[in-house]
């Protein structure tokens, strides 16, 4: 199969970028893969290929930008030029844009792929009914929620269009298929991005860093991290460093500027700006614990399964998909109530100052991360691929096809836990 993959991509600043690094990563290692498209944005960097030298070809084609209008000429004209076998899209709401117009177009793609017979698959990280719009700095008015839930709603139904649409959390599956009677949505775990070998779960020497990261400014505010763990340093003497890692969100640029100018008076406070793919072990490596300073949610947590797989314990807030995610994955941390700062000390304390329940953690947390590895995930797609051919040779439904492949998922999980038991 020679597989297109539309995806942001590193050095790119666009949402899913670091997703579709690691799609690229694991699909190039799939046995059934001859050939990936990349399919990506455009950036003045090269694209980070450093692992090219296993695994099948992989052909770069740069052809759209942010907010333009003409992504659908430039990624319908590169697949014309390669004739790929399938594509997969690597999709969230504002992928192409945060403008309405080259959103709305770039989401239009699917559709069009379908209609020109290629097998589709549209892997979509959130969905609009479970996105607070106001949290995500979106909008703050009541009649524009209202059009973009008319406007999401609409969108959604396009991208239903594809021969699968995939999600990563078992509530999206059910509100997709409630309310738009939808058969061809499957259930295909975020999945962690590596799985390196189990780690010591010591720390090294010096303060223990508490990190947080992602682009922050719209539902991720740090200003609780940093207040949590000044109540920390009042209650105890504790050598703590605060690591923030990571960017503004685009919707709110200059963000962490003014949070650094706010808090400047405030010691051990370190602010690393964009991290690199190469330098994402070494932040997670370092860290004590992981926090998630969000007031709501809008998808699955990369952050989450990164720092199961590198064997970290986590400070979460009791909601949204972060709660599924922890319920359905076998995740566990420390909770805390999204906008209270002495309850994510709790939290933070609980966890650093008892090295025992910390390890514990970060032991369940790598466990959970590993039964779900990228390589697995892949797999699962080149399957699926495989079962669209199956359904347009008439032999079988693609709703008959996901039924039987979620209900061999779930036998599987039961015969783990059986072993779990015994052993």
């Amino acid at each position: 199969m020679k597989l297109a993959i539309v995806t942001a991509y590193p050095p790119s600043k666009v949402t899913l970028t670091e997703y579709g690094y690691h799609l690229v990563k694991h699909f190039r290692l799939q046995k059934e893969v001859t050939e990936i498209v990349l399919i990506t944005d455009k950036t003045k960097e090269a694209k980070d290929l450093s692992f090219t030298e296993e695994g099948c070809k992989i052909t770069v084609k740069e052809c759209w930008s942010f907010n333009s209008y003409k992504n659908v000429f430039g990624i319908m004209g590169a697949i014309a030029d390669t004739k790929p076998d399938a594509v997969l899209f690597n999709l969230q709401f504002l992928k192409f844009g945060d403008k309405k117009v080259p959103a709305a177009l770039g989401l239009m793609l699917p559709l069009i792929c379908k209609l020109k017979g290629i097998p589709t698959i549209s892997l979509l990280h959130n969905i609009l009914e479970q996105v607070d719009l106001e949290n995500a700095g979106i909008t703050k008015s009541s009649f524009l929620k209202k059009a973009y839930n008319f406007i999401g709603a609409s969108l959604t139904k396009v991208i239903l269009s594809s021969d699968i649409l995939a999600v990563t959390i078992s509530k999206y599956k059910g509100i997709l298929e409630s309310k738009y009677k939808s058969r061809n949505v499957a259930l295909i775990p975020h999945g962690a991005f590596e799985t390196p070998p189990e780690p010591t779960y010591q720390l090294p020497k010096g303060p223990k860093q508490v990190m947080a990261f992602g682009k922050f400014g719209t539902y991720k505010k740090v200003e609780i991290l940093i207040d949590a763990v000044e109540i920390i340093r009042q209650r105890t003497k504790q050598d703590i460093e605060i690591v923030i890692a990571g960017t503004d969100s685009p919707n709110t640029p200059g963000y962490l500027n003014e949070v650094s100018e706010k808090y400047k008076h405030v010691d051990q406070l370190r602010f690393t700006g964009y991290v690199a793919e190469e330098d994402v072990p070494v932040i997670f490596n370092d860290s004590a614990v992981v926090v998630f300073p969000y007031t709501s949610t809008t998808g699955s947590s990369g952050v989450l399964h990164q720092a199961g797989s590198y064997g970290k314990a986590v400070a979460l807030p009791d909601l949204g998909d972060l709660s599924i995610l922890v319920k359905e994955e076998g995740y566990k941390g420390e909770f805390f109530e999204p906008e209270s700062a002495e309850s994510l000390a709790d939290a933070i304390e609980n966890i650093i100052t008892y090295d025992d329940y910390r390890e514990e953690l970060s032991k369940i947390n790598y466990k959970a991360a590993c039964s779900l590895p990228m390589s697995d995930i892949a797999q699962m797609y080149v399957d699926y691929f495989a079962a669209i051919q199956m359904a347009k040779a008439g032999n079988i439904s693609i709703d008959t096809i996901i039924a039987e492949r979620e209900k061999e998922r779930e036998m599987e999980k039961e015969r783990e836990a059986v072993e779990l038991l015994v052993k």
